[in-house]
């Protein structure tokens, strides 16, 4: 008997993720126990939740009642968003895989996951929504969409933006993606679908394997990438070698007709130079959909920027992702046991 642990939420419930686990191909047969973690509060107060586990940790969460004593049998665990904290994994000893289906692994401890060599399996729920967001921003972004639009609906008839030295179609730029995960791949392929130049740094990636599966990007360094790109875009985890990563010393290598979008985490991304650099023209414009405070703040410096567009934390906002995330973790979790690999295993 293969014994699996799933913990629903708001967004995830726990019955549809006991469904995906009763398709696992693990031994038969399966006994799944479920938990729900702040399943009853409304989409916005959920969402006070994740700011806190994402600023905070496993640690910064009340854990599921109840699910310590479970986890001493436990050999799988799924979770949507619900914290993996080192307390759990203690209470673990049996435990063979933990699968999640989310942007991020803020609520997983990491470094206790790697302690125990567990294999951990990330999928990316919404990585195509977010890799057409990607796309959408560079349009928006060196093309001014957004920022005409909002002054149009403010009585105004744009004609001049701080661009206008630098405007051109798209397939005339390079595109540099800095991280080369799930997210930067669909990306990849919807550039090379448009006929765009693309070149990519990420230093943990098969180079190899991304040829055989037949994306033309070209691996550069990240300093090379900075200099020579016109659209810098941010497709990486957030690490402690990662927070503020993209600070004044690649920005100031980029050149004053680039862009840089971000639909990843705002902590790879030191917000003061990123600022700076807007405020005085060192760069041509840019594109978020993270910012560091959510909601924003009215006198959050990013609102007096004219070369900005923001959104609000929107990228991966669409009716199927979400609710879809445990049956495409349960064909990941299946591939890895068929094949005893996965693009989705996180390499700690």
């Amino acid at each position: 008997m293969s014994k699996v642990i799933v913990v629903g939420d708001t967004l995830v419930s726990a019955a549809t993720l006991k469904e995906a686990a009763e398709q696992l191909k693990i031994p038969k047969p399966i006994e799944v126990t479920c938990f729900d973690w702040y399943a009853d509060l409304t989409k916005e107060e959920f969402q006070a939740k994740i700011k806190i586990i994402e600023q905070g940790g496993p640690e910064a969460v009340e854990l599921p009642e109840g699910i310590l004593p479970a986890l001493e049998e436990a050999e799988y665990l799924l979770v949507h968003i619900a914290p993996v904290s080192a307390k759990m994994l203690e209470a673990a000893p049996q435990l063979k895989m933990i699968g999640t289906s989310r942007g991020g692994l803020e609520h997983i401890d990491l470094e206790a996951v790697s302690q125990r060599n567990i294999p951990l399996i990330h999928v990316i729920r919404n990585a195509e929504p977010v890799a057409d967001f990607t796309v959408g921003l560079m349009y928006a972004a060196t093309r001014n969409i957004a920022l005409s639009h909002r002054q149009v609906m403010n009585g105004q008839w744009p004609k001049q933006f701080p661009n206008d030295l630098y405007k051109t179609t798209l397939s005339n730029l390079t595109v540099a993606l800095i991280g080369l995960g799930y997210i930067g791949k669909l990306v990849v392929k919807r550039l090379n679908g448009l006929g765009v130049k693309v070149v990519a740094y990420d230093p943990y990636v098969d180079q190899e394997k991304i040829k055989r599966e037949g994306l033309a990007v070209t691996f550069v360094e990240l300093e090379e990438a900075f200099k020579h790109a016109d659209i810098l875009s941010l497709h990486m985890r957030v690490t402690p070698d990662t927070t503020n990563m993209i600070n004044d010393s690649l920005i100031s290598l980029m050149k004053p007709s680039s862009y840089l979008i971000n639909t990843a985490r705002p902590d790879i991304l030191y917000k003061p130079s990123f600022v700076k650099a807007l405020k005085d023209r060192k760069i041509a414009g840019a594109a978020i959909d993270v910012v560091w405070e959510e909601p924003i703040q009215a006198d959050d410096p990013l609102l007096a920027l004219d070369n900005l567009t923001i959104t609000s934390h929107i990228a991966g906002d669409t009716i199927d992702a979400i609710p879809r995330s445990p049956y495409l973790l349960r064909d990941v979790m299946n591939e890895f046991f068929e094949k005893g690999s996965s693009d989705m295993l996180i390499r700690l």
